[in-house]
């Protein structure tokens, strides 16, 4: 029995990743210097995954921004605004497609699947055509093996994966771009096999989703050509993060091997196996060890699988690996000296789930008793963290005793409440606002870390933090922006900062993920009942309110984003975490309208990104998502507005559900969809207050009035004036000063003359 891996971490135990990649984008790293770099991090990666005793090592699945960008460099398909005309991608063509240069915006940034992790939309048009452009499974497979001696696993993004994520094409084109793009994958697996490459992984996760007849025929039309490309290389057919549907159509495709989620399955996938058997000819990859949370295995629960699974299959044909990438969990637990005892003994990063599969693959082949003092420790680790005080709070065990008396509906109907907000705000036509966080600069980073480092006092940090609010609400109301925020200086990650104010929560000193591009994150850990010990926001949105006529939002991360975007403990429903969250925000929220506080926003951008991967199983995600958000909001007056906010997601897929929060505004990330998002509004009413963003955040560049004012006439064709909003698409902790202010010049701007040409219609 082997061990094998699907994808390690790219960012480096400390970041180096990013930091190489911000070097070489500000101007401080040449080209050269930046592929040394990331060159360094990329053996460094492979070296220990070898050192960690993993047989199977992939290769190829490092990138420079995304790997779905990869794919689509790797075949020549750059939108054409980039200027592209062939050949090789350049690096600075490269990252203009990611990030958007000064004459071209970026392409859309989406989540993948159901994580917090954000892939680069490819975007298919007729003018596209695909060409390969260089072999990168190849050039991957070639360095490890001359650098490092190491016989790696390529890795490829599976075509129709690739294709059910780009836009673009129209329904009925999408088998003609089969028919070009299949030549190209049988040109990588073909050069592939010509160096003696015997298996290559290739990702179709599109596999575990909710798939009709036609797409298993185009499936089944894919890798039969596939086979008859490159007989000579063997395809492991790899899937996670959920079950598959059709067991018997999968296990039947004309592979080598076929990888399975054994953690993320609700138990399917091994009752398709133990009931239906696997085929003799081929290779089963047992995803066994949760590729995406961090808490160390029950590996007698695992060997208790393994063993069923060994019933069936014999060992030689049995891969030990994670349910997905490790790309999903930070780095190493062995820079973490300051975690409660008995949650880090509880805790797996990725080295140590490395560790955990060579152990698992061991048993397999030797026995339980071998490994069973490795077991025993296991269990007195995974023990310790479930009789800890921090997981037997009896007030938070009493309030979930009485849920179901919780109120989890607003007193009066939204219809009610806008005539109540708008006698109380008397605010102008088409009102504008920002998400709610201002640049983070340095300046603030250095005086955050002196704080914690203890060299500021809390009265000093507290001072400074209260000047650059100060200065921030002079700017907005310098800039004629209608509702103001605070700007969040004293906050870091936007789950982080709530968590770290929240019992329950427990905060690594390293453990990085990457979220999107160089945006790396620090999960918290949601180890124990959740409560709320004191108020988290208060003091700072008071302060705010103080230097101003104008209305100031308070901000708070919603309940669904902050269970969604941490680690959350295994022992317990998600769902009942979730409404852990709910209450203790609703003190919070209480806190601020008692306060004083009549607009408060509350953000879930991560509700789409929850959604399971069957759609059968929506309903009863939603239901629970949007009583966890109403159970936080609807305690509030009338007279108090709720907002929220989402970003980056297919929102047609839950638009009856964002209607369903009752929220008073909602504002929708949808500059970077090009405003395709507006025409789910054409086919849907929304009834509630929307602002859709004006402009993109995550590029540097600084668009102008006309732009904005393109995307707020096309938005009022279809949204009612009196409900719109306009606001950037997200916050902008991450920009510069000058383009924050020059963009938020231009929409204000824009508004006005909106505001003009909606006077001039009334």
């Amino acid at each position: 029995m082997k061990s094998g891996n699907l994808g390690y971490p790219r960012i480096g135990a400390d970041r180096e990743w990013k930091k190489a990649l911000e070097a070489y984008w500000a101007g401080k790293l040449d080209e050269a210097a930046l592929h040394a770099a990331l060159k360094t991090i990329r053996l460094d990666n492979l070296k220990k995954q070898r050192d960690l005793g993993i047989d199977l090592i992939p290769v190829g699945e490092f990138t420079y921004y995304d790997h779905i960008l990869d794919t689509s460099a790797m075949f020549g398909l750059i939108p054409e605004r980039f200027g592209y005309t062939g050949g090789e991608v350049a690096l600075a063509t490269y990252y203009a497609v990611a990030r958007g240069n000064r004459e071209s915006a970026a392409s859309e940034m989406t989540k993948w699947f159901n994580t917090n992790y954000h892939y680069i939309v490819p975007e298919l048009t007729a003018g596209v055509k695909p060409q390969l452009t260089v072999n990168r499974p190849l050039e991957a497979y070639r360095e490890a093996k001359a650098e490092l001696g190491i016989e790696g696993r390529p890795v490829i993004v599976g075509p129709y994966t690739y294709l059910k994520l780009s836009k673009g094409y129209a329904p009925g084109e999408l088998d003609a771009w089969i028919d070009r793009l299949l030549p190209l994958y049988g040109q990588v697996l073909r050069e592939l096999a010509a160096e003696g490459v015997a298996w290559v992984q290739v990702d179709e996760p599109i596999l575990a989703t909710t798939l009709d007849e036609s797409d298993l025929a185009r499936v089944k039309r894919i890798y039969e050509a596939l086979a008859g490309e490159a007989p000579g290389v063997k395809l492991l057919l790899q899937t996670y993060f959920e079950s598959v549907d059709d067991y018997d159509f999968v296990v039947s495709l004309p592979v080598g091997g076929i990888g399975l989620d054994f953690v993320h399955d609700g138990g399917r996938n091994l009752k398709a196996v133990r009931e239906r058997g696997f085929p003799a000819d081929k290779v089963l990859g047992a995803g066994l060890i949760d590729g995406r949370n961090i808490w160390k295995a029950d590996l007698r629960v695992k060997g208790e699988t393994l063993q069923s699974l060994l019933a069936i299959v014999p060992a030689e044909r049995i891969v030990v690996q994670p349910s997905s990438s490790l790309l999903h969990v930070p780095v190493s637990l062995a820079l973490e000296t300051t975690l409660p005892q008995e949650l880090r003994g509880a805790l797996a990063f990725a080295d140590e789930k490395l560790a955990e599969l060579a152990l698992l693959a061991k048993a397999g082949s030797e026995g339980a008793d071998a490994v069973e003092a490795e077991l025993a420790a296991a269990d007195r680790s995974r023990a310790a963290l479930q009789q800890s005080p921090a997981r037997t709070n009896e007030r938070v065990r009493t309030r979930m005793a009485s849920l179901a008396s919780e109120p989890a509906a607003r007193a009066s109907v939204f219809g009610v409440r806008r005539g109540v907000q708008e006698t109380r705000w008397q605010l102008p036509p088409l009102p504008t606002t920002t998400i709610g966080s201002f640049p983070q600069t340095p300046e603030v980073r250095g005086a955050r870390q002196k704080w914690r480092k203890g060299e500021w006092s809390p009265e000093q940090y507290e001072s400074f933090v209260q000047a650059q609010i100060r200065e921030w609400i002079d700017i907005q109301n310098d800039i004629g922006l209608d509702v103001l925020v605070h700007g969040e200086f004293e906050r870091t990650d936007m789950v982080e900062f709530f968590g770290e104010k929240l019992s329950g929560f427990a905060f690594t000193a390293k453990g990085w993920v990457q979220s999107y591009g160089s945006r790396c994150v620090k999960p918290p850990v949601i180890y124990g009942d959740v409560e709320l010990p004191q108020p988290m926001t208060v003091a700072e949105t008071v302060y705010a309110q103080s230097l101003t006529s104008k209305p100031v939002k308070g901000m708070l991360t919603g309940p669904i984003t902050i269970l969604n975007w941490s680690f959350v403990r295994d022992d317990k429903s998600r769902e009942e975490v979730a409404y852990q969250i709910a209450l203790a925000l609703r003190d919070e929220i209480e806190a601020l309208e008692t306060a004083g506080i009549g607009m408060i926003q509350v953000d879930e951008p991560a509700l789409r990104e929850g959604l399971p991967l069957k759609r059968e199983q929506w309903a009863h995600y939603l239901d629970w998502s949007v009583r966890a958000f109403r159970l936080s909001t609807s305690t509030v007056r009338d007279e108090t507005q709720i907002h929220t906010h989402m970003c980056y997601s297919e929102f047609h897929d839950i638009i009856d559900a964002i209607s369903a929060l009752d929220a008073d505004v909602i504002s929708i990330e949808t500059s970077r969809s090009h405003g395709e998002l507006i025409e789910i509004f054409e086919e849907h009413t929304y009834d509630k207050g929307i602002g859709l963003g004006v402009y993109d955040i995550h590029s540097p560049r600084v668009p102008s009035s006309d732009e904005m004012s393109h995307m707020i006439d096309r938005a009022l064709r279809v949204l009612d004036p009196g409900l719109f909003w306009i606001n950037p698409d997200c916050g902008l902790k991450t920009r510069g000063r000058t383009e924050t202010v020059d963009s938020l010049r231009n929409m204000v701007e824009a508004t006005k003359a909106a505001r003009e040409r909606y006077a001039v219609k009334q």
